[in-house]
């Protein structure tokens, strides 16, 4: 059941962990070496309990795979097994194995090893394709549906997985798994072929939903593939493409005096869906790993004006937005 019923509440108390205590990420020392370790930001398994307030952020099954509890407007379900929650949590016990390189620790990520060999749905057009069975009212998508943050996080799982076991299976799946990005969101893919250029989908809907962080983890998992195997065409296009099109939408996704959350231009989605005060935090994280990863200085430029933006009558600016634009997707 979820632990928090009236959506004002719900929505208060996100407000409070958002301005209060939001989630931060250290970003690796090591980015750019063939060898994957510590993934591009460091997530513990201790801060995986309450990232957003309101409601536990996972429950874990008899396996120790975790399942999201469903957003407050989803009724049909309260709990779902949602990939991308499972590659950051899986992600997560890989960083306790390397810290304490106990052999309990090593089990536990073949779990997480196991559960992307196994569930995802293979087709001789569209590779490999891990789906998400909840429905996304906010973009009116009854699912399942693809993400190109999903197929991130599970090329970052496998391949770890194949450097660890030394298993080729695992980087062929992680191969079949760049295929999606190839094919637009209505064809089955993951991608929204925009005026920016290729952007890849966290959400995918009938419209493009344009979500900016996701767009930038999903290319962690491609930059993962390319540093493995540096020759791959497929996917160093699909890099360097995403690169392109993270640098074009910058501009767009700058308010002024704050980020938005995504560039969703749909008639029924509002015009401005502005970032909370974590997602403002993490895309000044997430700029920062770009720029380290690629040298582009356009990606710490915009860091540091989004830092800049952390004022307090900024934040009450974007919070007012924010609220406008839940009631507008009957979220409150």
């Amino acid at each position: 059941m979820k632990s928090i019923k009236n959506k004002y509440i719900f929505f208060l108390l996100r407000i409070w962990k958002d301005i209060f205590s939001p989630t931060r990420y250290q970003i690796a020392d090591d980015l750019q070496t063939p060898t994957l370790g510590y993934y591009y930001l460091l997530f513990w398994e201790k801060d995986m309990q309450n990232q957003k307030g309101g409601q536990k952020s996972v429950i874990y099954d008899a396996d120790g795979i975790p399942m999201n509890p469903t957003y407050i407007d989803v009724r049909d379900k309260d709990a779902v097994y949602f990939p991308i929650t499972i590659g950051q949590v899986g992600l997560a016990v890989f960083h306790s194995y390397l810290r304490t390189r106990r052999e309990s620790d090593r089990r536990r990520f073949l779990k997480f090893i196991d559960w992307f060999a196994t569930h995802g749905t293979e087709d001789p057009q569209l590779g490999l394709r891990w789906m998400t069975d909840v429905a996304l009212p906010q973009y009116h998508n009854p699912g399942p549906w693809q993400s190109a943050f999903a197929q991130s996080r599970g090329i970052s799982i496998l391949l770890r997985a194949y450097q660890l076991l030394g298993d080729s299976q695992y980087a062929q799946l992680a191969e079949k798994s760049l295929l999606p990005f190839t094919k637009s969101v209505a064809e089955g893919g993951v991608t929204s072929f925009t005026e920016y250029g290729p952007f890849y989908e966290e959400y995918t809907a009938e419209e493009p939903t344009l979500v900016f962080n996701g767009m930038i983890f999903s290319l962690f998992g491609i930059s993962d593939f390319v540093r493995v195997f540096p020759d791959h065409p497929l996917a160093r296009k699909i890099f360097r493409d995403g690169i392109q099109t993270l640098e074009n939408c910058l501009p767009d996704i700058d308010m002024g005096y704050w980020s938005r959350y995504n560039l969703c231009r749909a008639e029924w989605y509002p015009e401005i869906d502005p970032a909370t005060v974590t997602y403002q935090i993490l895309h000044i994280t997430l700029l920062k790993a770009l720029y380290h990863m690629t040298d582009r200085l356009i990606f710490q430029q915009y860091a540091d004006k989004f830092q800049q933006q952390l004022r307090s009558w900024n934040i009450l600016r974007a919070y007012a937005k924010k609220y406008t634009s839940l009631k507008q997707l009957k979220r409150l």
